[in-house]
This record gives C-alpha cells, sequence and structure tokens, in this order.
C-alpha cells in the first residue's frame, strides 16, 4: 500500500510556511491531523515496566506533561552543575517552534492482565498478524505504547524523543523505533504530494486531512460506536507498518512495466492515459481495460466505488534509509502509517484487496503494529487516556 523533480508546466515549489506550536489540548490529538505535514517523522513502540493500573496512570500523566510541554516549546528548568541537567540541551534554552507534534496511541498488549483492561481494549485492536507477503520481524513489531513523532528538523524530533524516554525511564523500555522523512511543506510542490523512495507520489488521493466531516466519517471513532468501548471515541486505529523496499531491483524494471504497476505515471503522477495528477482514474469493466491494469495499485488499494468510500483511510507515512543489510542491499522503504475509523473496514480491507498485486515482487513488510490512538485532551486538568484506565 503505497502510492498514490517538476515537469514541465508542474507549479512552483511553494514557499516555507511558518513553524508552528501545535495546539495540544484539544477533543483530537492534533498530530493525527496536521497538515501541512512536518518533513521528519518517528515512531517508537515501547514496553510498560509497570505491575498495575496505578503504575500505569502515573505513566500517562507523565507522559502527557512532558508532551504538553513539549509542544508549548516551554523551557526545561535548569539546576546546579553538580547535578545532570535536564535536557539534552541539542535545541538550545529555548526551543524553536517547528511543528513539533506527538500522537499517544496504545497497543492490543496494554490490554492483558496486568492492568485489569481486558473489558474496555478497543473492539477491533488486535495484535497485528501476518498479512500477505509478510516476513515480519519480532524485534520490530508490536508493542504496548507508541509515539509517534513529526517536526520539521531531526534535531526537533529527537530531542523530544530523548526528553520523553528520560522522564518515563522507570516506566518504559524501547521496543523498536523507525524514523526518516517526508518532502513536507519546505519543500514540496504546491500540491504538496511527496515522493515515495520508488519514485512516485504517494499520497494523491488521501482524504482532506482539515475535512471535519470527512475525518469524523473516516478516521474519528464516534460515541456509541456499536461494541466500542465508550473511552474510544475521538480516538483513531492506527497501523504502521516498516515496509523494507528492494529499490536496486526496481531500478532495473523497465519504466512502462513500473506504472503499469502503479497505475500512474511516474514523472507527473497522473492516473494512465489522464493528464494531471488529481484526475480522476479511468477504470473500464474488466481485465482488458486498455487504461489502468485490473491488478494496478492505485485500482485494487481504491476503486473509486460507492462500496469503496467507506474504506478509505487517512496515511501520514515517511520514508527511511538504516543503511544496507549483510548481502549489501540497500536498507530503504517506507514507514507506512495510517488512521482510521475501523480496522477492518479501513486497513484491513484494503489490504485484502492488495493481496498478490505486482508491487509484492518489489516490497516486503518486515515490522510495525497495530495501535489505537488516544483521545485528546480537552482541559489542562486531563491526562491523554484518563477515560481509559479510570473508574
Amino acid at each position: 500500500m503505497l502510492a498514490g523533480g517538476c515537469t514541465a508546466g508542474s507549479p512552483a515549489p511553494a514557499a516555507a510556511a511558518a513553524p508552528r506550536r501545535v495546539p495540544f489540548e484539544g477533543v483530537h490529538q492534533a498530530g493525527v491531523t496536521l497538515h501541512p505535514v512536518p518533513a521528519r517523522s518517528l515512531v517508537a513502540a515501547f514496553v510498560v515496566q509497570d505491575a498495575d493500573r496505578a503504575g500505569l496512570a502515573a505513566l500517562l500523566r507523565e507522559l502527557t506533561e512532558e508532551i504538553r510541554g513539549l509542544m508549548a516549546g516551554l523551557p526545561v528548568q535548569s539546576r546546579g552543575p553538580a547535578y545532570p541537567p535536564l535536557d539534552s540541551g541539542i535545541l538550545g534554552d529555548a526551543p524553536p517552534a517547528d511543528d513539533l507534534a506527538i500522537v499517544l496511541s496504545v497497543g492490543a498488549s496494554l490490554f492483558d492482565d496486568r492492568f485489569g483492561l481486558a473489558d474496555r481494549r478497543p473492539a477491533e485492536l488486535v495484535e497485528m498478524p501476518f498479512l500477505a507477503n509478510d516476513r515480519l520481524d519480532p524485534a520490530r513489531s508490536h508493542g504496548d505504547v507508541l509515539l509517534a513523532i513529526e517536526a520539521g528538523h531531526p534535531d526537533t524530533v529527537l530531542f523530544a524523543l530523548r526528553q520523553l524516554m528520560r522522564s518515563t525511564r522507570r516506566h518504559l523500555v524501547l521496543r523498536w523505533m523507525v524514523e526518516g522523512y517526508t518532502r513536507g511543506s519546505e519543500t514540496a510542490s504546491a500540491e504538496g504530494t511527496p515522493r515515495n523512495l520508488l519514485g512516485f507520489k504517494d499520497g494523491t488521493a488521501n482524504p482532506d486531512m482539515t475535512d471535519t466531516a470527512l475525518m469524523d466519517e473516516l478516521v474519528w471513532v464516534q460515541p456509541g460506536a456499536p461494541g466500542e468501548p465508550a473511552w474510544t471515541a475521538s480516538g483513531s486505529y492506527h497501523v504502521v507498518r516498516i515496509i523494507r523496499m528492494f529499490v536496486e531491483f526496481w531500478d532495473r524494471t523497465p519504466l512502462a512495466e513500473q506504472e503499469a504497476i502503479m497505475g500512474r505515471y511516474k514523472g507527473s503522477g497522473a492516473p494512465l492515459g489522464r493528464t494531471g495528477e488529481r484526475d480522476e482514474p479511468v477504470f473500464a469493466n474488466g481485465a482488458d481495460d486498455p487504461l489502468t491494469p485490473i491488478d494496478a495499485h492505485i485500482r485494487l488499494a481504491n476503486p473509486r466505488t460507492p462500496q469503496s468510500e467507506r474504506n478509505r483511510i487517512l496515511r501520514r507515512g515517511f520514508s527511511f534509509s538504516d543503511g544496507f543489510d549483510g548481502s549489501g542491499q540497500l536498507d530503504q522503504g517506507l514507514a507506512f502509517v495510517s488512521f482510521q475509523r475501523s480496522l477492518r473496514e479501513g486497513f484491513l480491507t484494503v489490504q485484502e484487496r492488495l493481496a498478490g498485486e505486482p508491487l509484492e515482487e518489489y516490497i516486503l513488510p518486515v515490522g510495525g503494529g497495530f495501535f489505537f490512538a488516544l483521545p485528546g485532551v480537552p482541559s489542562p486538568d486531563r491526562y491523554l487516556g484518563d477515560t481509559m484506565v479510570g473508574g
């Protein structure tokens, strides 16, 4: 699940937007739908070390306090030189505004017998199973808690990660992480669609993050949702998939074959047979479609039928490059990230349609997990996950 150099006639690069302080308080966690998307991203999964619900609640309070301060850019208090400093110092005395947004999510394993939360597990939250073409590494999969951090620059992201780990070191042990980038608002074209490491525009058909009604329909669990615990309202199912791309193999594939696999032109991003990136694809009936092959990625992922509208998901993926493997092949790919109101109707349905697609020859999912992004914090006296652990 991937794709959605300016060419002649393309819009000029957009001017850089002024860095923001992203508000923390709100019904939803702001980082889920923050737009424009910051250029740097990181997701890190942890195992909770606490033995009871009181310890878990303390962890959530401490995480909330730290996230609130980081997103607001509050200066870290100083203390005497006889003590270790309270921050790394990599952003100086006053961290600058840099679009920093942090999303806290929880995994299915948090609802085991440690904290007495089994009856409060989100209805569709399970450990991510092996899906088509998967080779999941247990060391890079699952987790009790997930922190997703976005900002304009890598030092801001790493500063936030270190502060969060520092403040919760008695509660959390890091399980896995992946960091990378997307061509965000400061470098993307005016259309704002970045490219993945296969060279194709990725996210063209993403739903409009600024459309509140559409986000309610596709992304946010609604109050009274059938089968869902009441506390899940205003949260969202959070999918992370670490997808290795065999880029050397892809680079030796003819352009016409690449475009047929994706269903789009590589240069413009337009659907096959069309001229503009935002043009609707032409999907004729039957396998003999002269424009878009029946098994093209965009056709399988989003058939553009009335029935498939409910399966649309919000993607916030980013590219990664982790050096090379033991055989000398580049370890590069996509950290696929999506949010959806329902795992079953969203990611899992789309993934079922993609099973067996030609793109599988060039990619390999190796890690990640299913999580649930907690509802937001609507007031200063609340903390993330309070309704989940309270009562």
